[in-house]
């Protein structure tokens, strides 16, 4: 046999043999791999898939299955997180949906003997009545509006909208309020037409619960003031209060659902923890962002900006 021959079935021979080792040692390997994966989601831990090896391709497999473990960790994180608010969100409807309606079925008993009732206690009872009932109603229409926000079945259509006029507007829809709480207003809107990229109704809506979240926290500060500013790029509106303010770990909280506010400002103020979510939601749905800034008894701000609209 040529010399030559037999140098090519010995080279041949060689690469079939490293090549049987080197699949022989991937099997191996990959084996270890598998005991290793079990072992982890069996376990359900959060750790990664540590493991040597000189097998460019098995490297590249193991960067991609800690990229998955590390999805699935975060997957599970975001479903205990949100399983605990679920439960947090059944608890506070329960207890908020619970006293109102022990208040109105009290009314309702009393109701039951309106023949031996005055004129004016049958008024007064109604007056109650209706006002808790409407509260109820207002209750579940706010959890079923933050429920359609966040599943996106709300559709918010946008549109050119005078912000000018909405915010003088609004102010004004709680001019008696204000004035029964003695609360001085201090008003900062430009008489220069301003313009975004917003819907009327929604921030009819944001407006409405900042003013009232202000008023119902921030009146011993016997101020409450709202101002408007064009920047270069967007419009900014900012309603405030020089009230107890909030904490600096509470200002990271409060966008978040069912976080109530009396539990940082006035624990004789029970809220459903729904208001600052929805209005939140309605400012990020028209392309906006909204944050709180929060210094005790000297100023709590809002401040909402909107996408310019320039002619």
């Amino acid at each position: 046999m040529e010399p030559l021959l037999i140098l090519m079935i010995i080279i041949l021979l060689g690469l079939v043999l490293v090549q049987f080792n080197s699949k022989r040692k991937m099997k191996k390997e990959l084996l270890v791999i598998q005991e290793k994966m079990t072992d982890i989601i069996d376990q359900g831990t959060s750790e990664k898939l540590l493991f040597q090896t000189e097998e460019a391709v098995i490297r590249q497999f193991l960067i991609q299955i800690n990229r998955l473990l590390d999805y699935n960790q975060k997957v599970i994180a975001d479903y205990a997180k949100t399983k605990l608010e679920l439960q947090k969100m059944l608890a506070n409807m329960s207890h908020d949906l619970r006293t109102p309606l022990t208040v109105i079925l009290g009314y309702v008993e009393k109701l039951t003997i309106y023949e031996t009732m005055s004129e004016d206690d049958r008024k007064a009872t109604v007056a109650n009545l209706h006002r808790k009932t409407n509260n109820v109603i207002s209750l579940i229409n706010q959890f079923f509006d933050l429920v359609r926000l966040e599943s996106g079945d709300s559709f918010l259509p946008l549109d050119r909208v005078h912000i000018n006029e909405i915010c003088r507007k609004n102010v004004l829809d709680f001019y008696g309020l204000l004035q029964a709480k003695k609360l001085q207003v201090e008003i900062d809107i430009p008489e220069q037409p301003l313009y975004i990229f917003g819907n009327e109704e929604a921030l009819n809506r944001v407006l409405n619960n900042l003013i009232s979240n202000a008023i119902s926290y921030g009146s011993d500060g016997q101020v409450l003031g709202i101002t408007l500013q064009e920047g270069e790029k967007d419009i900014v509106v900012e309603v405030w209060d020089k009230g107890k303010g909030i904490s600096e770990i509470d200002q990271e909280r409060v966008f978040e659902r069912l976080y109530t506010l009396d539990d940082a400002r006035n624990q004789a103020f029970q809220g459903s923890g729904l208001g600052l979510s929805i209005t939140k939601r309605l400012v990020e749905a028209m392309r906006g962002t909204i944050q709180l800034e929060s210094k005790p008894y000297i100023k709590t701000v809002f401040t909402c900006r909107f996408r310019k609209i320039s002619f």
